[in-house]
């Protein structure tokens, strides 16, 4: 499974960015696709889930309110909206997927994206 990230930027503090993860197949080996992202000197960290079926979506506490991840099947692609971004936001943002029991669990995901920069300046 190929993914491709885009749609970051730069943006002032309060704005808005959509990102989206294009994913080459959709098989048993990708029946969820999450967001994690990375700031520097930091680990890489969970931001948002969704699966495939079903209306199940799952995110940080740091972005819940503010991030919304949504999907199209028929595109197999997932994206990311965010609002109300702050400063803190400012990272590497990854989506990943795999055949996963725990979507906020990095290690789970087999398949990862190239990685887009969202910067928000205060």
């Amino acid at each position: 499974v190929q993914l491709q990230a885009s749609g970051g930027g730069l943006v002032q503090a309060g704005g808005s960015l959509r990102l989206s993860c294009a994913a080459s197949e959709r098989t048993f080996k990708n029946d969820a696709m999450g967001w994690f992202r990375q700031a520097p000197g930091k680990e890489r960290e969970f931001v948002a889930g969704i699966r495939w079926s079903g209306t199940y979506t799952v995110y940080a506490d740091s972005v819940k309110g503010r991030f919304t991840i949504s999907r199209d099947n028929a595109k197999i692609t997932v994206y990311l909206q965010m609002d109300n971004l702050k400063p803190e936001d400012t990272a590497v943002y990854y989506c990943a997927a795999g055949r996963v029991v725990h979507t906020g669990v990095r290690d789970e995901y087999d398949y990862w994206g190239q990685g887009t920069q969202v910067t928000v300046s205060s």
